[in-house]
């Protein structure tokens, strides 16, 4: 563990852990290697973390191994009660969770107090709820015969979160896994590491068994591949890039694991003639700016009626402009920094490819001027007028960058929202009921918001079609993923089948 004078001007006063977590232990990778973790607001080094490599996942699948079948035949209420433990530890240290969330991604605090906490213990509350109702069913079958269906955990699952929302997405994978049985290893993002091993702390503190849970932060090519492709490891769970997500599916194939793949995003927002605009400014700005753009379901395809993009573009602008940009850990900052160095870049240059392109850049698309933001990776809101055809129209940006584009009638709409190759979020403002209906129905998506944006519920499955990925998280659905059918048959009367009497 690790403590110095960033983590208590960030206002945390115990030290932070850094090490790989591994059959309950805390350990050094076996290389010895670490990496280092950067504050995005300053760009300032926050402390180095112990680097996991194949020999360290092979030892955290042993750990997961020797342990995932007394934990799968624990009694199912037992499971969950640890679950609702550790949701209550994460709401009793909820302020430490959020500046420390805060100071390794950049998320202002007030969106980490108001949303990535509350959804993190939500999601542990609910899949611990959910751990001994999760039912098998009867089948009727032939006269004679009972078949039974029931759902066993798959084993080891391995499970490799992002670094845009590393805490609330270490619940959506670990919880429901856990709820159903299995025991998990898990890899998050070597640049956003830091919520997660305080969370096999908590783990430790409410009693959940030594090696249940491991935790290997790691780079993708050694200890995310070794995840991949290791033979022991039943389910690979993903959420990132669509090209990581082909690489793991073709690591896989060694034993033919289960894959799950949650991928980009290029979600279509659409703003009928008809909609009330004010809300529909406001839920835009929020599809879109929230955690500065870095979501896989932001609104990023604003599809605005021709009669009214000038009104709406003039006033969502000006909302765009009046976002405060800042510290993370001022609760007045609306806006923080992106997480990394690299991706500002990458965020940039699609400024410079919209306007080679020929779109209109109406606000943003630069670093802000201001000097007291000039060592943070900040990128100010930016929108740009473009044609569909445009790659900053086709392409995932992931950044507070979001593309206008107008529509004539229903039936240009649908065709532009359908034009890309995700179908994740998508969103509609409108009062026409009918319409509405139409439109969830006939969007490529996995998920449609009618009159709001991003929208999300532990109840309710996440997931998308296309190069969105397959699967789903959240809700009963997540827990089928990580479960599998047997099917029992039961002849009742024990006698011969009669296609077997001679």
């Amino acid at each position: 563990m690790t403590y110095h004078s960033v983590f208590l001007s960030a206002g945390l006063t115990r030290p932070v852990q850094t090490k790989l977590f591994i059959g309950g232990r805390f350990v050094d990778g076996r290389a010895g290697g670490t990496i280092d973790v950067f504050n995005p607001f300053d760009g300032q080094k926050i402390c180095e973390i112990a680097e996991a490599r194949a020999e360290d996942v092979d030892d955290a699948v042993s750990a997961a191994r020797s342990v995932q079948p007394a934990w799968a035949r624990m009694d199912a209420s037992d499971r969950g009660r640890l679950l609702l433990r550790l949701a209550d530890a994460i709401e009793e240290n909820s302020e430490e969770l959020i500046r420390l969330e805060a100071l390794d991604t950049g998320h202002p605090v007030r969106d980490a107090r108001k949303l990535d906490i509350p959804r993190t213990a939500r999601c542990f509350r609910y899949f611990g709820g959910m751990a001994d109702k999760f039912e098998g069913f009867l089948p009727p079958v032939y006269p004679g015969f009972i078949n039974y269906v029931q759902r066993e955990p798959l084993g080891v699952v391995g499970q490799i979160v992002p670094w845009n929302f590393p805490l609330m997405f270490t619940s959506w994978k670990m919880a429901p896994a856990l709820a159903a049985g299995n025991a998990v290893v898990i890899k998050p993002s070597e640049i956003t590491p830091l919520s997660s091993l305080r969370i096999a702390e908590l783990m430790q503190q409410v009693g959940i068994p030594d090696g249940v849970v491991n935790i290997v932060p790691g780079y993708g090519h050694s200890a995310g591949q070794r995840l991949a492709e290791h033979p022991d490891i039943r389910k690979i769970a993903f959420t990132g890039s669509a090209a990581t997500g082909r690489r793991i599916v073709a690591a896989s194939a060694g034993n033919l694991k289960k894959v799950q793949l949650e991928l980009g995003g290029k979600g279509p927002n659409i703003i009928f003639e008809d909609a009330n605009l004010r809300a529909a400014i406001g839920g835009s700005a929020w599809a879109i700016f929230h955690n500065q753009g870095q979501a896989c379901i932001a609104g990023s395809r604003i599809l605005v009626h021709e009669k009214l993009a000038d009104e709406f573009v003039e006033r969502f602008s000006g909302l765009a402009r009046s976002i405060r940009l800042g510290d993370p850990m001022d609760p007045a900052t609306e806006m923080g920094p992106l997480t990394s160095r690299l991706h500002q870049t990458r965020v940039l240059d699609y400024a410079r490819i919209a306007v080679e392109e020929g779109g209109e850049i109406i606000t943003g698309g630069k670093a802000p001027d201001a000097p007291e933001l000039a060592a943070g990776y900040f990128v100010e809101p930016t929108i740009v007028r473009a044609e569909t055809s445009h790659r900053v129209c086709q392409e995932e940006v992931f950044g507070p960058f979001v593309t206008v584009t107008t529509f004539r009638d229903d039936d240009e709409a649908l065709q532009m929202a359908n034009g890309v190759v995700y179908g994740l979020g998508s969103g509609l403002w409108t009062q026409n009921l009918s319409r509405a209906h139409r439109f969830a129905r006939e969007i490529n998506a996995g998920m449609v918001w009618i009159n709001s944006y991003k929208v999300v519920h532990p109840a309710s499955p996440f997931g998308g079609v296309g190069e969105s990925g397959y699967g789903r998280e959240m809700g009963f659905e997540a827990m089928h993923e990580y479960t599998q059918p047997k099917s029992v048959w039961v002849n009742v009367d024990a006698q011969v089948p009669p296609h077997y009497e001679r």
